[in-house]
């Protein structure tokens, strides 16, 4: 006779989800109702046929000794739906329920997994490899970014709220449909954007020097990191496509600013900037000689170039100028100084000498301040009312000899 097993006491989600179907088990006979017997001799047999010749005829009774070909039947069966696992859902397996294809989230964004189901399905659940989130409506996973969205007799989703890169992996939709429990696998991939976690400092280098830039960054995918020299000048453009960037032999017009892109086509790239600063000994780039008349502002000036800045000094033949000496002035701005002289006289004419000095060196030019006769535009007053009579004479000439020689042609 076959009997319902009785079935094993769980908490009530779980034997919900994990209970297979109800399975029968059948009392089986002793062995020697079903033809198995211990070896006997012909002696022992002869003597147990006679004593069953002896024996009434009993009726055959139906009871729990009965046993039916189907009752092995039905044990088979039970045993295979107890021990085999089920069988995963292949995406072109259009008989039975699948979940969705792979999954790509952002960091920090929410990701919708869904399993697609009909109304052969009687038990549904999501599990995390090994782990079960969701069975039914009740929720196993104490996770609180992990709700349910949909449970209906087409759709069963859950959602995970601001994923990070460790939810990333397989998920798993498990059904059961007509007593055959089913899978169906879909991978959850996180993309992070990327950004840059390391970067070298600003750095101040002689002319001359070996340069190396560090730029590390992060992302899933992972990110493509480049430097680019940021310069005005034509073809500048990227120098590098890797997080080192090395400068060998560094000139001036190298220095200025680096920027540091990480790039994964996930979000905007992060980008960096890293100064670097050239020194170099100052070069005069600007002294030219300067004419001027006495009693007028006579200037000269000097224009070095210089990493650090140069500082300047005036020399007339072998002295040095001070800036607070009588009649003129010493000036320093930035990468130029000029020496003024407010009323020039004939002593300050000569040559004099700019001298541009750093912690690197330093480098002179000399200038020539000469004597220019005025012109007649800044001349004195005296100059001009000169002029004047000049021009009146002329006329007064003029008009006499044209007196003359009317009165010779009347004469004539």
């Amino acid at each position: 006779m076959c009997k319902k097993k009785p079935e094993t006491l769980l908490p009530a989600p779980i034997s919900r989800v994990l209970s297979p179907a109800p399975s029968l088990f059948c009392s089986l006979p002793p062995f020697a109702n079903i033809g198995f017997k211990p070896a006997q001799n012909s002696a022992q047999r002869k003597a147990a046929a006679a004593a069953a010749a002896a024996q009434p005829a009993q009726p055959r009774r139906h009871g729990s000794k009965m046993h039916h070909p189907a009752c092995w039947i039905v044990f088979c069966v039970t045993t295979a739906l107890l021990f085999i696992p089920g069988v995963p859902v292949r995406s072109g397996d259009a008989t039975f329920p699948k979940a969705m294809d792979n999954v790509t989230v952002r960091q920090g964004e929410s990701a919708t997994l869904r399993c697609t189901i009909d109304d052969r399905v009687t038990r549904v659940a999501w599990l995390n490899r090994s782990t079960i989130l969701y069975a039914g409506n009740d929720k196993w996973s104490i996770d609180p970014r992990v709700i349910i969205l949909v449970n209906t007799p087409t759709q069963y989703s859950i959602m995970i709220q601001n994923v990070d890169v460790y939810d990333e992996g397989p998920y798993t939709c498990s059904v059961q449909t007509d007593n055959h429990p089913k899978t169906s696998r879909v991978h959850l991939i996180v993309q992070v954007p990327p950004q840059i976690m390391n970067i070298s400092s600003d750095i101040t280098v002689n002319e001359g020097s070996s340069v190396t830039l560090l730029c590390l960054a992060i992302g899933r995918p992972e990110p493509t990191v480049t430097w680019r020299h940021l310069s005005v000048k034509e073809g500048q453009g990227f120098v590098s496509e890797d997080e080192y960037l090395e400068i060998s032999d560094i000139k001036r017009d190298q220095s200025g600013e680096y920027e540091c892109s990480a790039l994964n086509d996930v979000a905007a790239p992060d980008v960096r900037k890293v100064k670097i600063t050239v020194n170099y000994p100052p070069y005069i780039s600007k002294a030219k000689n300067t004419g001027v008349s006495v009693g007028q502002k006579g200037i000269l000036s000097c224009e070095a170039s210089a990493v650090p800045t140069a500082e300047f000094q005036w020399f007339k033949e072998d002295t040095r100028l001070a800036p607070g000496l009588d009649g003129m002035r010493i000036e320093n701005k930035g990468h130029i100084s000029t020496l003024t002289f407010f009323n020039v006289s004939e002593k300050d004419y000569g040559n004099y000498t700019c001298v541009a000095t750093n912690k690197l060196g330093n480098t002179n030019a000399s200038l020539t301040l000469y004597e220019i006769s005025p012109s007649p535009a800044v001349a004195g007053p005296g100059a001009v009312i000169d002029g004047v009579n000049s021009a009146s004479r002329a006329l007064a000439c003029l008009w006499l000899s044209g007196t003359l020689f009317a009165h010779f042609f009347i004469k004539f």
